[in-house]
């Protein structure tokens, strides 16, 4: 039990350098109709529906998905816009499990490319922590996170 104590809150923060413009990267994350280009949730099940509503791009926009027959459900909303630096996103998730993640985008000229930072932070409840300690949650969400953001660079890399 000590152990999944510690997991009451998870922050999991994965870089990647993408080669395209600063532009072209911030729009792919910044434009919620672009997810499905580099959606490690989509790539897993590509049966997935979903939908944007709201002006996209903008504060409010949200991206809802229903996936895996129904057992995974729920919407990420762009809560906060600082262009070409900066998109933040929170999540609502009702299935398979209730959550309230948040993903933050942070995006840096480099010499190599475009630096995108994802910071995920989850809050959890006790209970929560230790079914997602039981079920190695952490270790899971790390690989999904660095597959989106391997799957972020594909999409921009290969339109140039």
């Amino acid at each position: 039990m000590y152990k999944a104590s510690g997991l009451k809150s998870i922050q999991i923060v994965k870089t990647v350098t993408i080669k395209g413009t600063k532009q072209e990267v911030f729009d792919m994350v910044k434009y919620l109709s672009n997810f499905p280009k580099w959606s490690p949730f989509l790539a897993q099940d590509p049966t997935q529906k979903y939908e944007v509503k709201g002006a996209d791009g903008s504060v409010g926009a949200q991206y809802h998905w229903d996936g895996n027959k129904g057992k995974d459900l729920g919407y990420q909303e762009i809560v906060k816009i600082d262009e070409l630096n900066f998109v933040g996103m929170k999540c609502d998730i009702q299935k398979p499990f209730v959550a309230k993640p948040t993903f933050d985008y942070y995006f840096t000229e480099t010499g190599n490319g475009i630096e995108v930072k994802q910071d995920f932070k989850l809050e959890s409840s006790l209970v929560d922590a230790l079914f997602m300690w039981l079920f190695g949650a952490k270790a899971e969400m790390e690989k999904t996170n660095q597959q989106g953001l391997d799957l972020l660079k594909k999409a921009v890399e290969s339109k140039n």
